[in-house]
């Protein structure tokens, strides 16, 4: 498999490579260069496999010619078998024909933990290999730091810096990466926004003086292998619900675009997917461009669900790509104008394929917490704020109530005892059992001013097991 970049400049690359690049070398991000695609029959014939075994009959094509076979299967069954449900991805019905794919039981507790487990194991596999070292830097709104923490915490070859605006993730998402402690793993607090700290991951990308020859690694979903993580579990649903004799929706709760991204792939290689909605909260640049053809940059509003506080979806790129033609140098020139203006929209004819698959809607803090206690008080199920999210936008935007819709349950509500406690629904949930003395750990982190050249230095005076470079 080759994959290219979104503005058509840079070298194609293998699956490893790609891995190990993040960011493609003129800006773009890296798509499959031809996306595989499954028959009917191919895909009906997976029905009650394992999860891991389904993971590597939908990843396989992604990975050919840069992992042995046996070798991924072994990395794909240790990556799954550290989750506490042994169906892994578990739906729980709503009502009628309303379900939620719980994607909170991995380590900690988020979605993440599909595709970081895989990224660290994977990220080990390739750097033993050649005999190199790494530094992963990221940005988290919340929930990718302690994923990608936990993912690669016990990496020999890695270390990790990972930045998260200070002061404005919920304090179970801050303790889960503070926690955390080993010399390869350091925590950053900026004093400033998420998009701020995704600006500084692209930049020290675009210029990699300061590291001093050691290769870096990128864990965010701009992260190929992320995405493809992802996919695997909008097969897994499916085949539950009757897939793919039938076509199921999905509503997704997105800040960055990658997870329903990973939706539209899975359709497009052939699962028979009938609509995508893109679930956000009043941080709602997506839902302006899906719903008017306006993705203008926005002030950023803090909210209950602070993993879709984002004002630029780094992944929104991937789509825009494909509604192009695939046509690199044109979104080059788009995204060099969204950079200078703030502004973007795109020709009716695209904006119009676009919404054939894809509706959208924005969800403020009220309706996210009288979701949440409207769910409780019908069916006793706790959701968290980003899910109960997709759970309003599903119902308000629903094309065919025979349609299975399925709701992408992100994130286990223990994270967010804030928004349970304001719906009302009595006490925020029990700490699981692996966690039930986070807040008594020690924490180590370094707060940083919204400063580039003073991130870039810390980690170059930390980036190897603690020691400079």
């Amino acid at each position: 498999m080759r994959y290219i970049s979104t503005r058509g400049q840079a070298p194609a690359l293998n699956f490893e490579d790609v891995l190990l690049a993040g960011l493609a070398s003129d800006g773009g991000l890296y798509v499959p260069e031809n996306l595989p695609r499954f028959t009917q029959e191919e895909i009906a014939s997976w029905a009650g496999l394992p999860y891991h075994e389904l993971a590597f009959r939908v990843m396989r094509p992604f990975v050919s010619g840069s992992i042995a076979d046996a070798e991924f299967k072994q990395i794909l069954e240790e990556t799954y078998a550290v989750f506490d449900h042994s169906a892994v991805a578990p739906l729980r019905q709503l009502q009628g024909n309303e379900w939620v794919l719980e994607l909170f039981h991995g380590p900690t507790l988020a979605f993440k933990d599909f595709a970081l487990q895989l990224l660290g194991r994977l990220l080990d596999h390739f750097l033993i290999k050649r005999g190199e070292r790494a530094v992963i830097m990221g940005a988290t709104s919340g929930d990718t730091g302690s994923a990608a923490i936990e993912g690669c915490r016990r990496c020999d070859n890695v270390d990790i810096f990972i930045m998260h605006p200070h002061n404005r993730v919920s304090e179970v998402q801050r303790r889960q990466m503070t926690t955390i402690l080993g010399d390869n793993i350091h925590n950053i607090a900026i004093e400033g926004n998420f998009d701020d700290c995704q600006e500084m991951i692209k930049a020290s990308f675009a210029d990699q003086d300061f590291l001093k020859g050691t290769r870096l690694v990128a864990v965010n979903s701009i992260n190929w292998a992320r995405i493809m993580a992802q996919i695997v579990y909008y097969f897994y649903a499916a085949l539950q619900l009757g897939g793919p004799a039938r076509s199921i929706a999905f509503s997704v709760p997105t800040g960055n675009f990658g997870d329903i991204f990973a939706g539209y792939l899975a359709r497009n290689m052939g699962l028979p997917i009938s609509q995508l909605i893109v679930a956000t909260n009043r941080n709602d640049i997506l839902h302006r461009f899906m719903s008017g053809n306006r993705y203008d940059k926005d002030t950023l509003h803090p909210s209950l669900s602070p993993s879709m506080d984002i004002m630029v979806s780094s992944n929104f790129e991937r789509l825009l790509f494909d509604l192009h033609g695939r046509n690199g140098l044109a979104l080059a020139q788009l995204m060099d104008s969204f950079k200078t203006s703030g502004k973007l929209s795109v020709s009716d004819e695209r904006w119009t394929e676009a919404r054939k698959l894809f509706d959208s809607l924005a969800v403020d803090d009220a309706q996210t917490c009288a979701t949440i206690a409207e769910v409780y008080k019908d069916c006793g199920e706790l959701l968290d704020p980003h899910t109960a999210i997709g759970v309003h936008a599903a119902r308000e935007c629903r094309r065919n109530l025979a349609t299975p819709m399925v709701v992408l349950g992100t994130a286990h509500p223990v994270k967010f005892p804030e928004a349970v406690e304001k719906a009302g629904v009595g006490q925020a949930p029990a700490l699981p059992p692996h966690l039930s003395d986070l807040f008594q750990r020690d924490e180590r982190c370094t707060v940083l001013a919204n400063d580039l050249k003073a991130v870039q230095q810390f980690v170059s005076q930390h980036g190897n097991r603690g020691k400079p470079l």
